[in-house]
């Protein structure tokens, strides 16, 4: 069994994800948030469980063993693939880091995206496969970013169904954690969190929305049975990060 205790509080988990820069580009930073220093100073409030990199930040930003500042921060999720926004209609994202490199940078975790109801779906699911039998092999967390994308599934992204369906492929796929998209109220995503199964259910937190929204879809998700969330633009995007992690660690690990 892995031990995923590594990446939880109180049995919960709140990661801050800062893979947009690749996915998206620039477009999501300002003058401070494209700086990764300034993210690895949000990771260091205290309240995160895990921070979730690209390989090349991770290299960067964040403290190797030797520094001795390790302990300062929360653990660490290496994503291993990822692609541009200039993609068509069906999204294909293929390995870019190993589970060596990324074990070698310090993570105890590791994440991949699975684009599901796209055309290409199944190249990425054989790839999945055998980096989450390396991953365990090594006593490392998989988490799968199961989201819904391309033309099978426009337009219900979203929706109850489609993302149970990709929650229960990452079970299926045996990840530890799955990180999936709210689908707007916690009788829906209770389903999501029973199609899942033994692996743990992560709420996306998605683009940057007011608290008030924020605080509901978290509130939501947690009610539903998600073992936790997976958020970044909502926290460092606001103009008090702090306050928002403190806020959000307050729902989720209560």
């Amino acid at each position: 069994m892995i031990d995923t205790t590594r990446i939880e509080k109180n049995g919960k988990v709140m990661l801050l994800a800062y893979d947009q820069g690749f996915e998206h580009g620039p477009v999501d930073f300002n003058e401070k948030t494209v700086d990764p220093a300034y993210i690895m100073e949000i990771a260091k409030n205290g309240y995160f469980s895990g921070v979730v990199f690209q390989e090349g930040v991770a290299a960067k930003y964040y403290p190797s063993a030797s520094s001795g500042q390790v302990q300062n921060v929360p653990p660490l999720i290496v994503k291993l693939n990822g692609k541009t926004s200039f993609q068509g209609e069906e999204p294909l994202s293929l390995q870019l880091c190993t589970v060596e490199k990324a074990a070698s940078l310090g993570a105890i975790g590791v994440g991949y995206s699975i684009y599901v109801g796209s055309e290409i779906e199944e190249r990425m699911m054989v790839e999945f496969s055998k980096i989450e039998d390396e991953a365990h092999a090594r006593g490392i967390i998989v988490i799968a970013w199961m989201y819904p994308r391309g033309r099978k599934v426009a337009g219900r992204e979203a929706d109850r169904d489609v993302v149970a369906y990709g929650a229960r492929i990452g079970m299926e796929l045996n990840a530890d954690f799955v990180k999936v998209p709210y689908t707007g109220d916690s009788e829906s995503f209770e389903w999501v969190v029973r199609a899942a199964g033994k692996t743990g259910v992560l709420a996306q937190g998605g683009k940057k929305v007011d608290w008030e929204n924020l605080d509901l879809e978290i509130e939501g998700a947690m009610k539903a049975g998600a073992r936790g969330i997976a958020i970044g633009r909502n926290v460092w995007q606001d103009k008090y990060p702090n306050d928002i992690s403190k806020k959000l660690s307050e729902i989720v690990f209560k």
